[in-house]
């Protein structure tokens, strides 16, 4: 009997060690997750897992199609679900203003002064003499086609229309294919600025152009892999698209060419920001720097083949990726760039592509 009530008071003290045990180890502080809002290429494991390792966290991010999709979660309550994100030049200063972001500590990001001044210097993420964003990759919309088709790049967006592509095109679901019609009927002269800011007649007519292409229009993407499958299933033969899907297609050794057309184009500049609402500050800081560091850089461009905001990213690479990469000469690149501005009738632009989407 003693035996037994001996072997009952050891299975309860294991009992107790257990759940001691138990407790103790959920006590213990959780893996930190870091979540970004951000384009795709952004958070690669080629790049990424070295800051999780470094920081003992977790890198958690989704990706966002347009600059409106980013900046209708921010306001639909769920900006406490991000901690970093990576806004464009066309809504990056609105975001600042409306106080989503963060006011940054520069001095607590020191690779801050190797980035490129003149993108530094723009008052895209600059308001009441406050910093909220760090410039980090730019690029162009460019024209992309199958060279199998077109033995010379195309010259001209014009190629968009011709009837004898009937079907084989396809434009980006965002407000970049209005601003390229708008080019076509020459609202960029003498002004490039003035495609951010059309009129309600200027954008009517844009819209008829844009119902002047729809049969030519396989799809309208949303995703940068939809469109890179669309290359590859050989249902398009040109499109407007990102460096990202050139990128991708020549590692799958698909023959796509890529060129920015007479009429020259739009583009962007993105930066990384921490929300205002973040719960991860400190690890948002560290992200944003290890983010801007040349090699960080360097790695990003391999995946995106966009061009770095830190220009000595270019010490880790070839004489053929520095051209590549217009880091051999930028400014006469961005010459041919129109870059993203603030649309101040941001809704009405909206509204004119929403009816071009909407029509048969």
């Amino acid at each position: 009997m003693k035996r037994k009530k001996s072997s009952l008071r050891l299975a309860g003290f294991a009992s107790a060690l257990l759940a001691i045990a138990c407790l103790l180890a959920s006590c213990q502080k959780k893996e930190p997750t870091l979540s970004l809002l951000v384009w795709e290429g952004y958070a690669d494991p080629s790049f990424v897992h070295a800051f999780e390792e470094a920081h003992h966290c977790k890198v958690s991010a989704s990706y966002m199609g347009s600059s409106d999709d980013l900046v209708a979660k921010l306001r639909g309550g769920s900006a406490a679900n991000y901690d970093v994100i990576s806004p464009s030049s066309d809504v990056a200063a609105s975001i600042a203003q409306a106080g989503l972001a963060e006011p940054l500590d520069l001095s607590r990001l020191p690779t801050y002064s190797q980035l490129s001044p003149k993108l530094r210097n723009l008052p895209l993420v600059k308001a009441n003499g406050q910093t909220f964003g760090v410039p980090f990759m730019w690029g162009p919309n460019p024209l992309l086609y199958d060279a199998t088709v077109f033995a010379q790049p195309p010259d001209s967006w014009g190629i968009f229309w011709d009837p004898k592509y009937k079907g084989k095109i396809a434009v980006w679901d965002d407000l970049s294919t209005l601003y390229m019609a708008a080019q076509m009927l020459g609202y960029d002269k003498p002004d490039p600025g003035h495609l951010y800011n059309l009129s309600d007649e200027e954008l009517a007519a844009v819209k008829q152009k844009l119902l002047a292409l729809k049969p030519n229009v396989r799809k309208m993407w949303s995703t940068g892999g939809e469109l890179t499958n669309l290359f590859q299933n050989h249902e398009i033969t040109a499109a407007m698209g990102w460096p990202l899907m050139t990128n991708q297609l020549r590692k799958a050794n698909f023959p796509v060419g890529e060129t920015i057309p007479k009429e020259n184009t739009t583009g962007w500049i993105d930066h990384l920001m921490i929300t205002k609402a973040s719960p991860n500050k400190e690890l948002a800081y560290a992200f944003l720097e290890y983010m801007i560091l040349a090699e960080t850089q360097k790695k990003v461009t391999d995946v995106t083949h966009y061009t770095p905001a830190n220009p000595t990213s270019a010490q880790f690479m070839t004489d053929a990726e520095n051209k590549g990469l217009h880091l051999d000469n930028p400014d006469a690149y961005m010459q041919r760039i129109y870059f993203w501005q603030d649309v101040p009738r941001r809704a009405k632009y909206i509204e004119i592509w929403n009816e071009v989407k909407a029509a048969p």
